[in-house]
């Protein structure tokens, strides 16, 4: 009816060309015929699974099993093996459970389980023994090479560091090369040994593993490296020896012990004090027994009424005469200040902290001053104090007329007389007085003590 249709819309003039359109029509009328007819024909065929996605699955689930697949539109195929029944299950499960399959053939059977052998490791070994036959010799040579280098480090590092004997006496710095040149000698016998071993990258490894280690055990122990490069440095540098009375810190003692870690003192009291050896380095070091004059002072005051020049003179005889006090340099005498009630005196005084002590001489000076003092009517008046009396004062005499002396003033004579007397006294027992230097006690001390930590002096 469709062509019908169109051949009757067309004119019949033209009979050729009607004919030709005839045939055009009636061909494009087929085509569209046999796609209708096929879009209503059911079919029961569906598409086949991808072999890829098959085996994706396979191996997710065994990646040791061996099949083979085979694809006929919606039946899967398989043939092989697997190691597991579970395996094999999970592996039907997972097929059967693809939207495009609707049938698994099921040709897997589980693998034998081998048997334990020994072969593979007995091949290993023979391959083992071969090599270790082949390298005998080179294993043996690098073997007493590195014990050779070994046995002879410490002789041959004391060898070579016997130059530094002119350039240094500190055995700290000795010791310290010795043992960096021996651990040298004994790296180079390691890298040696193991270059004839045949492990050529691992010597590598190990020497430059080497300047690694020690940069983090650097880090780690930051605290032992500074005291220990501090303690090179007082070695070297030397400020002070054992036996001298240093002050670092607040801290006066004498050097006991100097370690690789802290220096010991043993002060005045007898107790031992240990520094570590950055601080000293870091902080300010006075020696006192670097020079053995040492300079001693005190203040004196002396009353406005009193002669300044004579005060002078007197403690200037004094010193003088004293023979703790060194002549040279001389002692001094010098206006401190004006106080309010006393012109201070300051006196300096120079001995030989050797053998006096400075606080027992500077003890004796004052003593000895006062008395002179007193004995020239140089009055030492203390700091001026406003008394009150609201009744007033009193005076009592001895109650004769003729009598009219006060008592004070008896007492005042009195005390005058005991005075001189006690001047006269202390100048005729100055010599007996213990002016000796305690240093000498504190070493006697400190050598007798026991060491507050092991560990050799390095000074």
């Amino acid at each position: 009816m469709i062509c019908r249709f169109l051949l009757n819309s067309f004119p019949r003039s033209n009979q050729r060309s009607s004919s030709r359109l005839n045939r055009w029509i009636l061909l494009w009328s087929l085509v569209i015929a046999v796609v209708c007819l096929t879009s209503f024909v059911p079919t029961d065929a569906q598409a086949a699974p991808s072999p890829d996605t098959v085996k994706q699955l396979i191996q997710i689930n065994d990646p040791s099993s061996v099949i083979d697949i085979e694809i006929q539109g919606s039946v899967v195929h398989l043939n092989g093996s697997v190691t597991e029944q579970a395996s094999k299950e999970r592996i039907l499960q997972t097929i059967a459970a693809l939207p495009d399959v609707t049938q698994v053939v099921d040709n897997i059977h589980l693998q034998p389980i081998a048997p334990l052998s020994l072969a593979p490791l007995q091949q290993d070994a023979e391959q083992f023994w071969d090599k270790a036959l082949l390298y005998l010799p080179r294993l043996a040579l690098g073997l007493s090479i590195f014990l050779l280098l070994f046995w002879l480090s410490h002789p041959l590092a004391r060898l070579l560091i016997s130059p530094l004997a002119w350039v240094t006496k500190s055995e700290l710095i000795r010791l310290v090369m010795q043992r960096s040149i021996s651990v040298l000698i004994i790296l180079l016998g390691l890298y040696i040994f193991l270059r004839l071993a045949g492990l050529t990258q691992f010597a590598v490894a190990i020497i430059s593993s080497t300047g690694v280690i020690g940069l983090i055990l650097g880090f780690a122990f930051k605290d032992i490296a500074e005291n220990f490069i501090s303690s090179l440095l007082l070695s070297v540098q030397r400020p002070f020896k054992l036996g001298d009375v240093i002050s670092v810190e607040g801290n006066l003692g004498v050097v006991k012990q100097v370690t690789a870690r802290a220096t010991t003192l043993v002060d005045y009291d007898g107790n031992h004090i240990q520094i570590p050896n950055a601080t000293i380095y870091k902080n300010v070091i006075k020696n006192l027994t670097a020079n053995p004059r040492m300079r001693g002072h005190f203040v004196i005051g002396i009353g406005y009424d009193a002669s300044i020049r004579k005060a002078q003179d007197i403690a200037m005889e004094i010193m003088s005469d004293h023979h703790g006090v060194l002549a040279d340099p001389e002692p001094q005498v010098l206006i401190k200040n004006l106080g309010p009630s006393t012109i201070n005196l300051q006196v300096y005084f120079w001995v030989n902290a050797e053998t006096h002590s400075v606080p027992k001489v500077a003890s004796i000076l004052m003593r000895l001053l006062v008395r002179a003092y007193e004995a020239n009517q140089i009055s030492l008046p203390d700091d001026a104090r406003e008394r009150i009396f609201p009744q007033g004062i009193q005076l009592v005499t001895n109650g004769h007329p003729q009598d009219e002396t006060p008592l004070n003033t008896i007492q005042s004579t009195e005390h005058n007389s005991n005075k001189a007397q006690e001047s006269l006294e202390d100048t005729h027992n100055e010599t007996s007085d213990d002016i000796s230097s305690d240093t000498d006690d504190i070493r006697q001390q400190a050598a007798q003590s026991r060491d507050p930590e092991s560990g050799a002096n390095i000074i």
